[in-house]
Order: C-alpha cells, then sequence, then structure tokens
C-alpha cells in the first residue's frame, strides 16, 4: 500500500503479487517502487498511477529489493537463493548481473560509493559483505557479532546505520570505517540516523521506540504504543518526524518533542 507520509492517508495499493510481500521501496525521486514477494518475483511498478511496470521471476523468495541511487535505473534483489542480482531498469528484459552466491540467504541489500558498491547482510549469517559492482567480485566483510537485521544507507549517501543484536553502528559510506556504536538495552531489529540533528532512533523485541542522541547515547524519549515487536524504523526525509513498523499489524508515526523541532515549527 502506497500511504501520506504525514498523516498515514491511503492513497492505493499494488495489486499483483501471490504471495506475502517481503520487501517494498520507492526510487529516490519516488516515481517507481519495487517489491519482493515470497510469490518468486520481485516486480516494479509505477508509483504514480499503480500500474505494475515489469515483472522479474527468481527461483525462491525474494527477501529484498533496491534502487541504485543514480538515476534509479539499477534494481538489485536477494532472497533465499543466496544471490545478489541486478537489474538494469533501462533494459528489463535483459539478462542481470549477478555477485557470487553466498553462504546464506540475503536480508539486505544496499548500494552505496556512487552506485559503485554493494553490501548485503544475510538472514542467519553474521558479517556484512561488501561487493564491488564492476568486477562483481565479493572484496570485504564486515565482522559483526550477530545477523544483520537492518542496514539503513542516509538520504545522502553518507552514512551507514546497521542494527544487529542488541549494537547499533554507524558507519561512514565513503571507507566503511566505524563512527560509533551503541549497546540497546534489548534486542534491536531496526535503527536510522539522523545525523544533522545528531539523533537515532530504535527498536525492537520491547516492542518501544526509542530516541537517542548520538554524541552521548542518552535515551530522549521511548514511544510506547506498539503491542509486538519493532521490525523497521526509519526517519522522514525532512527529519521532522520517524514511522516504526511492528509485529502487530500496524505503522506508526512518531513526532519528537525536540527543542529544534518546535523552533522549526515556530511562525
Amino acid at each position: 500500500m502506497l500511504r501520506h507520509g504525514e498523516n498515514g492517508d491511503w492513497y492505493g495499493t499494488f495489486e499483483g503479487h501471490k504471495g506475502a510481500v517481503w520487501a517494498c521501496v520507492l526510487d529516490t525521486p519516488a516515481l517507481k517502487c519495487a517489491t519482493g514477494s515470497g510469490d518468486f518475483s520481485a516486480r516494479l511498478w509505477d508509483a504514480c498511477g499503480g500500474n505494475q511496470l515489469h515483472e522479474f521471476q527468481h527461483n525462491h523468495i525474494v527477501r529484498t529489493v533496491n534502487f541504485s541511487f543514480q538515476n534509479s535505473n539499477k534494481l538489485a534483489t536477494g532472497g533465499m537463493e543466496k544471490l545478489v542480482r541486478i537489474f538494469d531498469l533501462e533494459k528489463p528484459a535483459a539478462e542481470p548481473l549477478k555477485l557470487p552466491q553466498a553462504h546464506s540467504g540475503i536480508r539486505s541489500v544496499n548500494f552505496i560509493q556512487n552506485d559503485n558498491t554493494i553490501i548485503c547482510s544475510y538472514v542467519d549469517k553474521p558479517g556484512i559483505g561488501v561487493y564491488d559492482v564492476r568486477s562483481l567480485q565479493h572484496v570485504q566483510t564486515i565482522d559483526t557479532s550477530a545477523p544483520v537485521t537492518s542496514i539503513e544507507v542516509s538520504f545522502d549517501q553518507q552514512h551507514i546505520t546497521t542494527a544487529e543484536g542488541s549494537c547499533v553502528r554507524f558507519f561512514e559510506s565513503s571507507n566503511l570505517n566505524q563512527i560509533k556504536s551503541h549497546k540497546m538495552p534489548a534486542p534491536a531489529e531496526s535503527a536510522s540516523l539522523c545525523w544533522a540533528k545528531r539523533k537515532f532512533v530504535a527498536g525492537g523485541e520491547d516492542m518501544w521506540v526509542h530516541l537517542y542522541d548520538l554524541d552521548t547515547c542518552q535515551e530522549l524519549e521511548v514511544n510506547k504504543g506498539h503491542h509486538g515487536p519493532v521490525h523497521a524504523i526509519r526517519w522522514a526525509p525532512t527529519y521532522d518526524a520517524y514511522a516504526s513498523g511492528s509485529e502487530d499489524g500496524t505503522i506508526r508515526i512518531w513526532f519528537p518533542d525536540l527543542p529544534e523541532a518546535a523552533a522549526a515549527a515556530a511562525p
């Protein structure tokens, strides 16, 4: 479903999948949408009209999809085949590029470094795989203490935020150097960074949505309301709100009670 980002009003539904939808993402200008499903397909949609533009068949569940950042003309997919494919959206019928097969199912996939690099996490294996898109080779593994359940690349492509077990980590996307890490009071499934305001949010098994100061790691807010684990959390592009998705079947939009937010809203 497509909803209004500020108030959650329903705009429309993309209909066509015959199985559970595991992933959905908008491209940078929000003109196209991509989805991955348990029906062994990834699909490309017109985000404005809702029409299906193309269907990409796979041999197993598609767990993750993501657009390239530059021109949004590439689509990466991954899932239980343990394989990342890169489709050229200007030639959607062409055979995709394929990265080397992993040893576990692919949980998430993201383009970084001017779309020359792909990073991915795995369903039941620790570590973040780093791949060179030009050579289609695995070039690095970032060690983690547990399987990484969430990878976020910031809107400006400068920072990467990950969640693994009870740890949230932050990296520079240009060189993959770690900037900071924070130990959560409970296992975190997802985290999102607002670098401009030096804040981050995280949620997971405790069913709460936590807002932290990035520099001090002081907890600023605890948002309660979900009745199941929080599986996804992301800041809005304007950084004045963040949304959380939970196992309780709801998506909630939160507006942080911060001094800078109040000042920005003042006439």
